[in-house]
């Protein structure tokens, strides 16, 4: 038997959520219910999955189990980027390894941007939640501005397109003059994050239950089922999908594998546009991969700047206010250099989310317990990530050997980590050097 030893918590309001009208929750689930597969996590990898499932198979029952509310977690608190191109938060320069395995990396990428762009034809949705605008890589200064034609190159080893824009040129984009060149990179997805994963939620119909409000609290195996234990009933399930991210360690699976670091979001007030140039609605990562990420949002009651920067090693999988406070005076300081006509507009709204790393980048993912398939590990870029591997979870839970499968499967295991303390030693200095080497970026 596998028992949580602790449940989600998730401090300060997202400004994504708190953007959206309110939305009533599916019911927690009350007594016992049975079906082919259950998955627990209704994020990015839990609800790709159940899509999935609902594609291979219409018939299948399957049960989503979410501790909280949908959006509320980690998925409604990411950036809202779903990439294409490589992208490794931990790595040097983005790139990866080598062209063969960038190519990939790119197929398994648009795979999890192909799910997403079906759903939002089907939802009709406009670009307020699903944006195919393509992104930028900013850069600050001299650091930045090599790492931007560092990219270039390695772009153009795997034939990618992409424009570069000098400091003029970015400025048109941004309204500011604070960046000195760019390289924008077409295949980008920009999403609202809460208004996309309450979409896909509330697309589900029988023989497809989501319940929201039910943390899972034990799994059990019974035979040749499982049995998953909630505050208030039972799933038995034939197959489990783990889709909960770091917490796939609370049920004291992957021990010493997984890094669990969280990262932090300001997003101002929404502001006359008149009072920034450039274009209404852009979103822009750093040119160094632990610097600090911008997005314009464009609402109707004015835009909005959301700022995010700061990474933190926190093994016990939770923050604290005081944590939030202090990232969000980094995020003041930062908006205030690239923004400095918007000085005095304040933040709104200021949270953490958490990420799932390896030390070597790879997913957690494969049949972990016979019947149990985990879909762990963003790395980082959990919008693009985590959907793709729950997508190759649901196909491998049916038993399929589809070429993403394959690519999952193919993965190196995880790396076992440092014991303790030396982990937190290390793990909160490498952040550290990596956040300093970004300097102004």
């Amino acid at each position: 038997m596998f028992v949580a030893s602790k449940l989600p918590q998730h401090l300060g309001k997202s400004g994504w959520v708190e953007m959206l009208p309110p939305r009533a929750p599916r019911a927690p689930l009350t007594g016992t219910v049975n079906a082919d597969i259950a998955i627990i996590g209704g994020g990015f990898a839990g609800l790709s999955a159940a899509r999935r499932l609902s594609q291979l198979d219409p018939s299948l029952k399957v049960v989503v189990l979410e501790a909280g509310e949908v959006a509320e977690g980690a998925t409604g608190r990411n950036s809202g980027f779903i990439i294409d191109l490589p992208h490794e938060v931990s790595s040097e320069d983005y790139g990866g390894s080598g062209s063969n395995e960038r190519r990939h990396d790119i197929q398994v990428h648009r795979m999890a941007i192909a799910l997403a762009s079906d759903l939002a034809l089907e939802k009709g949705w406009g670009k307020d939640v699903f944006d195919p605008c393509g992104k930028y890589n900013v850069a600050m200064g001299p650091q930045g501005d090599k790492h931007v034609a560092s990219y270039a190159v390695q772009l153009d080893k795997v034939n990618e397109p992409y424009r570069l824009l000098d400091a003029r040129e970015i400025a048109a984009v941004t309204g500011t003059t604070s960046f000195t060149s760019a390289i924008f990179t077409p295949g980008t997805v920009m999403i609202q994050p809460a208004a996309y994963i309450r979409g896909l939620a509330d697309s589900f119909g029988d023989p497809i239950r989501l319940f929201e409000n039910t943390p899972a609290l034990s799994l059990e195996r019974q035979g040749a089922s499982w049995r998953i234990k909630t505050p208030n009933g039972a799933v038995n399930a034939g197959k489990i999908i783990l889709a909960n991210n770091g917490h796939a360690q609370s049920f004291g699976l992957f021990p010493g594998v997984l890094l669990h670091v969280y990262t932090y979001a300001s997003m101002t007030k929404a502001f006359d546009p008149s009072r920034l140039g450039g274009e209404r609605a852009w979103a822009a990562t750093p040119a160094f991969p632990m610097g600090t990420t911008v997005r314009r949002v464009r609402g109707d009651d004015g835009d909005r700047i959301l700022i995010r920067s700061r990474y933190t090693y926190n093994p016990r999988l939770q923050v604290t206010e005081g944590a939030i406070a202090r990232a969000g005076r980094v995020h003041d300081r930062k908006f205030d250099a690239r923004f400095p006509m918007l000085r005095g507009v304040p933040m709104e709204y200021r949270w953490a989310g958490a990420m799932a790393l390896t030390w070597n980048g790879v997913p957690a993912f494969g049949e972990i317990e016979p019947g149990i398939f985990a879909a762990i590990a963003c790395n980082g870029v959990g919008a693009t990530k985590a959907t793709a591997s729950g997508i190759a979870a649901a196909e491998a839970a049916l038993g399929m050997d589809s070429w993403l499968v394959q690519v999952f499967r193919g993965f190196a295991a995880p790396k076992r980590l440092p014991p303790q303390p030396f982990l937190t030693i290390g793990a909160t200095a490498n952040l550290s050097v990596k956040e300093w080497s970004a300097g102004i970026e």
